[in-house]
């Protein structure tokens, strides 16, 4: 079993690199074909989904968007309720649709309070792809579209997840051993 320290946890390997490839070709070949005629505004999350969203953009062979906004809801190793727009939404959204790309949905919050606020602005449909999914975590009603890999409610690091900053650039994803 491979271990590896980030700052004072111990993680063990979760998901291979080769693994996440795949994931991310199979959602790219899903996404360009749900918007083949569409030029859709690709909402990255940041700082997370930053990685995803490059392995993913590499793929799409549609038109499309790019900008980012940054919502913070993770201290440590704990999701909390507490959501902070860090970065707002610059682009005109109006009429358009909007796929938002995340690295991971386990609690559903900062989707549902990005989904509440693009609606809000008059997005025509809001979409979005996540790297890693935490479907027993994962309690709203909003539907999860494009799922890289299903996960456990486990804590994870690496492929842009991070453990208080650290760790995002592991190419393999690690879960946190204990």
């Amino acid at each position: 079993m491979e271990l590896i320290q980030v700052k004072d946890k111990k993680f063990r390997k979760m998901i291979s690199s080769a693994e996440i490839d795949e994931a991310v070709t199979r959602v790219a070949q899903q996404i360009n074909q749900d918007y083949q005629n569409d030029t859709p505004i690709i909402l990255v999350t940041l700082n997370g989904a930053i990685i995803f969203a490059s392995d993913l953009l590499k793929q799409l062979n549609i038109e499309c968007v790019v900008t980012c906004v940054k919502v913070a809801s993770y201290r440590g190793t704990q999701c909390t309720d507490n959501l902070q727009e860090v970065i707002g939404l610059t682009e005109n959204i109006e009429g358009k649709r909007v796929l938002i790309i995340e690295d991971i949905v386990d609690t559903g919050n900062t989707y549902i309070h990005l989904a509440a606020l693009l609606k809000e602005k008059k997005a025509k449909d809001v979409r979005i792809a996540t790297m890693t999914f935490k479907p027993d975590t994962y309690d709203k009603s909003l539907p999860v579209h494009y799922i890289g890999i299903n996960i456990p409610s486990l804590f994870v690091v690496g492929r842009g997840l991070d453990y208080d900053g650290l760790g995002r650039n592991l190419v393999d994803i690690y879960q946190l051993h204990e």
